[in-house]
């Protein structure tokens, strides 16, 4: 008892790890599977036919690159106009910030079902075509309050005396933000866009509202599961997730660096 209780928390930790991971790990285990049938859904032999054939289904490989096109777009307006937001919300003092930090919530807070039928509401209005475009602009909008969130919190945890020190060795505003304020708010953006992208690329209720007859990866998802998902589904999604991954890792140990060398200097 006296092992359990001082090991709790750790034990606690690797549970919750394991719910989180074992989803992931299915997905990438049945990107090897050959289905007995047009399901795959159950283990049944061993194969590689679905990553030596990623685009053997047709339109998989188009939703996919429609998606990835959406959210890298979406990911790079949202972060810089959210990072801008962040840095406006907590360096400066103007009238309605409060208001402004209330508004940024709403986004996150408001369901997906009526932002989507609301700016499809306004679309038709405005006699917008459906496509590309209006998928864009709907996953920026939501996506920036994730980004101004995640920023504003890097920025609220940074040390201050860091700029303080940089100014009184009669570094220029300029040379500040680049050498010190910068490098240290990075993660939080590299954080910001990573967690924008991945809201944007697994974004269902909101395409499906907009797309029109665009049709990107998580819509064809829900399209082929009635006739079966293929496992070069499995596969993309498990490419995917090691590049983010990846892009994690590195900029992990990019960021340790210069903390390292900060404190070398």
């Amino acid at each position: 008892m006296r092992w359990l209780r001082r090991n709790l928390v750790g034990i606690i930790g690797i549970l919750v790890l394991v719910y989180l991971f074992v989803p992931i790990a299915v997905v990438i285990a049945l990107s090897f599977n050959k289905p007995a049938g047009k399901f795959n859904i159950s283990w049944n032999q061993f194969s590689a036919d679905a990553w030596t054939n990623l685009c053997g289904v047709p339109g998989v490989c188009s939703s996919f690159v429609t998606s990835i096109q959406i959210g890298i777009i979406s990911t790079l307006i949202a972060t810089v106009m959210g990072t801008l937001i962040a840095f406006a919300l907590v360096r400066y003092r103007f009238r309605g910030r409060s208001t402004t930090n209330l508004l940024i919530f709403l986004p996150m807070a408001t369901p997906e079902v009526v932002m989507g039928s609301s700016l499809l509401a306004l679309f038709l209005n405005l006699r917008f075509p459906l496509g590309a475009v209006t998928v864009a602009i709907a996953h920026i909008m939501f996506i920036i309050s994730f980004v101004v969130v995640t920023v504003k919190a890097r920025l609220q945890g940074m040390d201050p005396r860091l700029e303080e020190a940089a100014r009184d060795l009669y570094a220029s505003p300029r040379a500040t933000f680049r050498y010190v304020t910068f490098p240290l708010v990075l993660p939080g953006i590299i954080g910001a866009a990573l967690l924008g992208f991945s809201l944007s690329f697994d974004d269902f209720i909101i395409s499906f509202f907009n797309a029109g007859t665009l049709v990107t990866f998580p819509i064809f998802i829900w399209g082929a599961a009635q006739r079966g998902i293929p496992p070069q589904v499995n596969a993309l999604a498990t490419i995917v997730f090691l590049a983010a991954l990846a892009i994690v890792l590195i900029a992990q140990v990019v960021s340790y660096r210069r903390r390292r060398a900060l404190q070398g200097a």
